[in-house]
């Protein structure tokens, strides 16, 4: 028996292949400990110079106070050394996201007494339905440390959302790294059914998108939207840039223009949010405009904001014209951008009802997954009516 800890960086598949080690070490009958312990597993992110850092700083951490530490995930898979030097007791698991559980669980050794099934570890259970990408983008260097793209059989999702059903949670997030290219070719499934379907289980209050490519928001992903009820008011959709000259330098396969109309149908009904990149090496002064002028025109609220990285292996691996103070000052001005929209939107909750599902002590997100700040006792992992009082900085303050 061990004991043993679980941490992630990066995006919400991360965490849900985080999880699936933890479910596999506690089906083994070992003991999940805060503090100290023989075993930490540290699931890292790549997509930033950034990510690996803080990734290869929590590795350092862990291994000062547990006896072994597992590294996985895609800063695991870079084909750089990304974690050379580290002490000898931290071991790197450059392997696929499906085969890391069973190899970590493997080397630690399972135990005869295994416990009862593993209740996710946060309010809302993500749900993994596909991994991978097979487009490259110049920039992005997913695909070198992910794979190709491939799904999970759909009655396989479907029997895990109702299990985490089953065990308490009232919100599933439905997760992939191109969530859009989910398809299970021989049961006749894509992502618009499997959408109807999961959002069809029976006692689920709340099924989330967690991304999608704006390729992918077509007529029937769209209805599927729309007519499902239990499906949230909220899309996060990237958009990398708004100007096409850059996102042909990115190799992102759209346009502006593009973007703009897939959106249109969804803009009176769903928070629209995104991911940018700021500072790529063919951004300039006008190209940066242009993204600003987009975000507003398709009514974006909360941006995820990136400066432009360079990541090992990629097209542009060895290209970064655009100074740091520069990517710093347009990151800036986005988040400034994205801060005005997300309070406006907040301000048409004002005087009106909305349900909340609490994740945190006083805290929860909307059916648009706009933040509330509701009443400390709150039952956590709850949904709770509330009417907005204000509007402040941290989100919408519950009367």
């Amino acid at each position: 028996m061990a004991t043993f800890s679980v941490g992630f960086l990066g995006c919400k598949v991360s965490h849900t292949d985080a999880h699936d080690v933890r479910e596999r070490l506690l089906h083994d009958g070992h003991f999940e400990h805060d503090g100290p312990a023989d075993v930490a597993v540290v699931n890292t992110c790549c997509v930033t110079n950034e990510a690996v850092a803080k990734s290869r700083k929590e590795a350092a951490r862990a291994a000062r106070t547990h006896g072994r530490v597992y590294v996985t995930g895609c800063g695991a898979n870079l084909a750089a050394d990304a974690f050379a030097g580290l002490p000898h007791n931290v071991i790197v698991v450059a392997r696929r996201s499906e085969e890391t559980p069973a190899f970590v669980a493997g080397d630690i050794g399972a135990i005869g007494c295994v416990q009862a099934d593993a209740r996710l570890d946060r309010v809302r259970a993500f749900v993994k339905v596909q991994d991978g990408c097979s487009f490259s983008c110049n920039f992005c260097v997913i695909p070198l440390v992910r794979g190709g793209s491939r799904s999970r059989v759909a009655e396989a999702v479907l029997a895990e959302i109702r299990r985490r059903v089953g065990q308490g949670h009232r919100e599933v997030v439905l997760t992939g790294i191109n969530l859009g290219c989910y398809r299970d070719r021989a049961a006749g499934y894509d992502l618009p059914r499997l959408v109807r379907e999961a959002g069809a289980t029976p006692g689920l209050a709340r099924l989330r998108l967690s991304s999608i490519e704006i390729n992918h928001v077509d007529e029937k992903l769209v209805s599927a939207l729309r007519e499902t009820p239990t499906v949230s008011r909220h899309l996060h959709v990237p958009l990398q840039s708004g100007d096409d000259g850059v996102l042909r330098a990115m190799a992102r396969r759209y346009t502006a223009a593009t973007y703009l109309r897939r959106l249109e149908p969804l803009r009176d009904e769903f928070n629209l949010t995104a991911d940018v990149i700021v500072g790529f090496p063919t951004e300039d002064e006008r190209a940066f405009d242009h993204t600003l002028r987009v975000v507003e025109r398709a009514g974006l609220t909360k941006i995820h904001v990136f400066p432009y990285s360079p990541r090992p292996g990629t097209v542009t691996a060895e290209q970064d014209a655009v100074p740091p103070q520069v990517k710093k000052e347009r990151g800036a001005r986005l988040r400034a951008a994205s801060d005005a929209a997300c309070l406006a939107r907040w301000r048409t909750k004002l005087g009106a009802d909305d349900t909340v599902l609490v994740d945190r002590p006083g805290r929860g997100y909307g059916d648009d997954y706009s933040p509330w700040l509701v009443a400390p006792a709150a039952p956590i992992g709850e949904l709770v009516r509330v009417r907005g009082a204000a509007v402040s900085e941290e989100g919408i303050l519950a009367a």
